[in-house]
């Protein structure tokens, strides 16, 4: 069974950058297809980037374009989410999630396997 667990969560301040790691084991990485989604406080769960198992991007959340990119390392079995220009309403816990078909969804109940998050907090 795959398992995930996320590191890199924090603090910053706003315009600053963080850099999420999302660490498989179990599986090979290389089969699934992983999506990064984030839940704020009192909001339901929305998809933020996918990355296919060819290795294609999704964004799913308009606000983050052009500051968030996903990538993803095989070798290492580990995906990664770059946040740049971080924003208060960044604010959430972020979650990685895997399913094992090739192609992205923004979905969550279309996700077999979650980490348990890791918190981001943009404040100054």
């Amino acid at each position: 069974q795959l398992q995930l667990v996320e590191s890199g969560g924090g603090l910053v301040q706003p315009g600053g950058s963080l850099r999420l790691s999302c660490a498989a084991s179990g599986r090979t990485l290389d089969y699934y297809t992983i999506g990064w989604f984030r839940q704020a406080p009192g909001k339901e769960r929305e998809g933020v980037l996918c990355i296919s198992r060819s290795g294609g991007s999704t964004n799913y959340a308009d606000s983050v374009k052009g500051r968030f990119t996903i990538s993803r390392d095989n070798g290492k079995n580990s995906v990664y989410l770059q946040m740049n220009s971080l924003k208060p309403e960044d604010t959430a816990v972020y979650y990685c999630a895997g399913k094992g078909s090739y192609y992205c969804s923004g979905y969550p109940h279309e996700y077999d396997y979650w980490g348990q998050g890791t918190q981001v907090t943009v404040s100054s």
